[in-house]
């Protein structure tokens, strides 16, 4: 539907700053299955993925499915005993939240691409009270995960909007190629969990360090999409 802008964001380390959380819950899921500790460095290059994906690509080649079922179980675990801690924190960015509403008002759709369940995503957009600002929420219950298109493909179909008129904002490579892959505008940020040079090399338009840099760019995109 000509008119209409869609931008899609990632949540983990785009939104939400959930590095530590993620890795610590990592680290408790690896030591309940007698792997010791893991490195940030190796936990931060899958997410985004699907968990039990994400949970694959990190376990010992020879570790058996059996076993990386069970270790996905471990850090959902984790992870859920980790929201029942006393300061358990998972904040927005600064700026995270001025930028959806500022959309919001300036007439854009909204909508998530997140290797999160839909469970996941719930509690933590609850949490920061986001539900409302969103038009569309595309899970990793919904069918193939990142880098696959299915995401993005479905968020312009429940809105209505042309890849020409959608643009994907992430913090990883699988974001920049889930957004190419489905033809549509790719802009990276830094602050989350992968290398600048990363995601550039996934297929980011370009590369964004602060929310203010980033609301710039959407701000062009829509002035060229007003144009076209």
């Amino acid at each position: 539907m000509s008119g209409l802008k869609l931008a899609v964001f990632d949540v983990d380390g785009t939104l939400v700053d959930s590095r530590q959380v993620i890795h610590a819950a990592m680290t408790r899921a690896f030591e309940r299955a007698g792997l010791g500790p893991i490195a940030y460095d190796r936990v931060r290059t899958i997410v985004g993925l699907e968990l039990s994906e994400a949970v694959a690509r990190l376990a010992p080649p020879d570790f058996g499915e059996a076993r990386v079922i069970a270790l996905t179980g471990f850090y959902k675990e984790a992870f859920v005993e980790q929201r029942a801690e006393r300061g358990f924190s998972e904040p927005l960015y600064e700026g995270a939240r001025e930028t959806v509403e500022r959309l919001c008002d300036e007439g854009w759709l909204l909508g998530v691409a997140t290797g999160k369940a839909r469970r996941g995503l719930d509690i933590v957009f609850s949490h920061h009270d986001l539900h409302r600002h969103f038009q569309t929420l595309q899970t990793a219950d919904g069918g193939p995960g990142k880098p696959h298109p299915r995401m993005v493909l479905d968020a312009m179909a429940e809105t209505g909007v042309r890849p020409e008129d959608t643009v994907v904002i992430g913090d990883t490579g699988w974001d920049m190629t889930m957004a190419r892959n489905a033809e549509v505008h790719a802009l990276g940020v830094s602050w989350g969990f992968h290398t600048p040079d990363e995601i550039m090399d996934a297929g980011a338009h370009a590369i964004h360090h602060d929310f203010a840099a980033l609301n710039a760019a959407l701000d062009l995109f829509a002035s060229t999409r007003s144009a076209a």
